[in-house]
């Protein structure tokens, strides 16, 4: 037997008859149509929107303030310490392409960071996208300038 759409049907008692509501007591749903009495829920129109809970903060709000919920664009940086721009020239200027061609940086994915472990004792030009306050500090207290790219 070949299956064509004309010859296509629902399985025996997949389909059951609609209830009629409101039709007196013995359909079963009579009078106030299994909704119970009064409040919100038994009138007309749908009662509350998807997702309410009665005016408790809803699931779908509450959620991303718990912890272990990653940012969905964190902002990323190739992350050096101001210790390891103690090895630098005096006077010259540093940004990524100079850090990778010295091997100090090794895999220049995302801009670049400057963080303030370690010392500074030499002059330099540090051009990044962005420092903390403690790299900031120390690059300027060695007599350096920080420019922000």
């Amino acid at each position: 037997m070949t299956i064509t759409l004309q010859s296509l049907k629902p399985q025996k008692g997949a389909r059951r008859r609609k209830l009629r509501k409101g039709r007196g007591i013995a359909a079963g749903q009579g009078a106030s149509c299994g909704f119970g009495m009064r409040g919100q829920k038994s009138r007309s129109g749908r009662p509350t929107r998807p997702g309410f809970e009665g005016g408790q903060m809803p699931l779908y709000r509450r959620i991303p303030k718990l912890k272990h919920f990653e940012l969905v664009n964190p902002s990323r940086f190739t992350v050096l310490n101001v210790a390891r721009l103690a090895d630098c020239k005096a006077g010259s200027t540093v940004n990524l392409d100079s850090l990778v061609k010295d091997g100090i940086v090794t895999s220049p994915k995302h801009p670049l960071k400057v963080l303030g472990n370690g010392e500074l004792n030499v002059k330099l030009t540090v051009q990044a996208a962005a420092f903390t306050a403690s790299a900031r500090a120390k690059i300027e207290a060695a007599g350096g300038t920080c420019e922000v790219i």
